[in-house]
């Protein structure tokens, strides 16, 4: 079975060379959009249809233990995935030591997490976190068992993998987490969703690559000098996202983290689970060109750019149908969290203007300075949710989020400035059309709303929901397009959309004529 998938990773690199890594990375593209465009899908359909059958507060108890979770494991994350990926030729021995200090880290926290859960229950004041954070504790001691070897198919540009990975786990989670909350309309269909995906996903690891890991400590120090700083980040950067979810959850109580996290899952997953695809494949792709710094600048601009053509309207497009959603698949007891996805999903967009500065700094090795961002957002982050808090409440809290995200887009501009040379202008000259649309999408469909409203019946606010999405989308198009010819048709994202489209128009009619 090793030789077996030797020989796939030595055809694999085969295919890397006659191909060219802008062909391979655009089938990684292809195949990680393909996985979270079903796994966003399957996310967004199990929270509509969860917060039908639980409640604000149910959602609040779990988002209260997997929050504290997440801060726990952040502050343990060894990031060698990210060396493994890095380094130039790592062996089995790099593998086994990256299994082994993960087994040992995951299971030391997860027992820790379950010890203080009788604690940390007491101090909260409910009782039922006690055992939620005991089985959350038990998963994430398991967690370290996943496959590190998943990370040579990265490293060669190969990603149906994570495809296979990705849905079976989400499939899973959203499928258990339904039954058991239609059947018993209980918190634990969140817990149960958790707990399966996690199990499937570690099983999945070692089904599409075969590894049999052994206790090893020998390169831990190599792994441990490239991932140092990407720890560090990871701590500061996860309590810098999730601090403000533990002040909601201790200060204004489950319910208002309720609705604070699933405005958070609504407005925020769907931008970022669309660009994650080319974020995953932008890391290995840029280390491979890093050396040539023209080409380096050539391949970010047209990524960056890419990425703000495609994210931007999504982002946008939700914060403007928030009252629609919000009305028509949840119900009025969720009307709160019509503010928290506006705010917030508007937040998100902006930020998909810098969002690929972390495969760039990644593929020159600036780990060091990644921290350094992540340190000075913590620093501006969290004071503004803080006073917002003491002031206005949660919606003090967003307003700080959102004033936070334009200081994060232009340390992020600075970053890449640093590193390639681009200058903040120059970054927001290459996305000018796609903000233009964006523009034009807002009034034109701000405007639509203001006149119709959302709606009283469920057809009319059916019918209403898909007249803003087309007129939106056809506003946003438009103008890009138009702006784009307007200027001479130059070599950007929209000529790269257009050049798929093309190719996959000529492949379907060529099925056809067969």
């Amino acid at each position: 079975m090793k030789s077996v998938w030797k020989n796939i990773t030595r055809k694999n690199d085969i295919q890397l060379s006659r191909q060219g890594m802008k062909q391979q990375l655009a089938k990684g593209v292809a195949w990680l959009s393909a996985a979270k465009l079903i796994v966003n899908g399957l996310s967004t359909l199990s929270t509509l249809i969860l917060a039908r059958y639980l409640t604000p507060d149910d959602f609040g108890l779990v988002a209260f233990a997997t929050t504290m979770l997440s801060v726990i494991s952040a502050v343990t994350e060894l990031s060698l995935a990210s060396a493994l990926i890095h380094h130039r030729n790592p062996t089995d021995v790099h593998y086994n030591t990256a299994w082994t200090l993960n087994v040992l880290r995951s299971s030391t926290i997860g027992g820790i997490f379950c010890l203080a859960a009788p604690w940390i229950s007491d101090t909260h004041g409910d009782p039922r976190l006690q055992s939620v954070m005991m089985i959350l504790g038990i998963t994430l001691a398991l967690n370290g068992l996943t496959n590190p070897k998943m990370v040579v198919l990265t490293k060669n540009l190969v990603f149906w993998q994570e495809f296979v990975r990705n849905v079976a786990e989400r499939l899973a989670g959203v499928t258990v987490g339904i039954v058991i909350a239609v059947i018993y309309q209980s918190y634990w269909a969140l817990i149960a969703s958790t707990v399966v995906s996690q199990l499937v996903s570690i099983a999945v690891s070692y089904l599409v690559y075969p590894y049999r890991p052994r206790v090893s400590f020998q390169h831990a120090k190599q792994l441990w000098s490239f991932s140092i700083w990407l720890t560090l980040g990871q701590i500061v950067n996860t309590l810098n996202w999730k601090f403000d979810h533990l002040l909601v959850g201790f200060l204004l109580g489950n319910k208002a983290l309720g609705y604070y996290t699933v405005g958070d899952n609504l407005s925020t997953k769907p931008t970022r689970e669309m660009i994650s695809p080319l974020e995953t494949t932008l890391f290995p792709g840029f280390s491979k060109i890093g050396e040539d710094k023209q080409r380096l600048k050539s391949a970010y601009s047209k990524a960056q750019t890419l990425v703000a053509m495609i994210a931007l309207p999504v982002g946008v497009g939700i914060a403007l149908l928030s009252s629609s959603i919000v009305l028509l698949f949840l119900g009025e007891k969720w009307e709160p969290v019509i503010l928290v996805i506006q705010i917030m999903a508007g937040s998100v967009a902006l930020q998909t203007l810098s969002s690929a500065v972390q495969p760039l700094a990644l593929s020159q090795g600036q780990t060091k300075l990644l921290f350094k961002r992540d340190l000075i957002s913590f620093a501006i982050r969290i004071p503004l949710i803080v006073v917002g808090l003491w002031t206005a409440g949660l919606l003090g809290v967003l307003i700080g989020r959102a004033i936070s995200t334009v200081v994060s887009v232009h340390m992020n501009m600075t970053i890449v400035k640093m590193i390639i040379g681009t200058s903040i202008r120059e970054q927001w000259l290459a996305n000018i059309r796609s903000l233009t649309g964006v523009v034009s999408m807002v009034v034109l469909v701000g405007g639509l709303h203001y006149q119709l409203g959302v709606g009283h019946s469920v057809l009319q606010m059916i019918t209403h929901l898909i007249l803003f999405i087309f007129v939106g989308a056809v506003a946003y198009a438009s103008v890009v397009l138009g702006l784009w010819l307007l200027v001479g048709k130059p070599h950007g994202p929209e000529h790269e959309c257009i050049s798929l489209l093309q190719s996959l128009i000529g492949k379907v009619k060529a099925r056809l004529n067969k």
